[in-house]
């Protein structure tokens, strides 16, 4: 009882395996697809993806925003941004929502709701990345 799992960046096909279940970072709570899930496109939020054999977790994965089509026999996630958590980087990480926070100030200042929208949502992912990779070296 497994689904064929697809998780792609933009670079390349990052995993391409049958998997029990794929708990999915989903913009609204976290959804898992497995066998015969009801089809359905599922916007993402940046979190993990954790892959299951069985009741274990094989593995798992950061994804930076995107999107999952779910099926009853397979799952295909397109995402921004995909890295397995041990190579997350705290240094990255903070460098990243620095830039984005200097960022939405010079949106405010120029009333760009759309662009500080936009920021909002990434600064969001970038602490989602930050709090990741400081748990990782743990």
């Amino acid at each position: 009882m497994s689904i064929q799992l697809e998780i792609v960046s933009p670079e390349k096909v990052v995993v391409s395996q049958q998997v029990d279940m794929a708990v999915l970072p989903g913009l609204e709570g976290d959804i898992a697809a497995m066998e015969g899930h009801v089809p359905m496109i599922l916007l993402l939020r940046g979190g993990v993806i954790h892959l299951y054999v069985g009741d274990k977790i094989t593995d798992s994965f950061f994804v930076e925003s995107g999107f999952a089509e779910m099926k009853e026999t397979g799952c295909t996630v397109l995402a921004k941004e995909v890295k397995k958590l041990d190579e997350l980087s705290e240094e990255v990480a903070t460098k990243l929502l620095a830039d984005l926070e200097e960022s939405f100030k010079e949106a405010a200042k120029g009333n760009d709701a759309e662009r500080q929208r936009e920021l909002i949502d990434e600064m969001q992912n970038a602490q989602v990345m930050l709090e990741l990779a400081t748990s990782v070296k743990k």
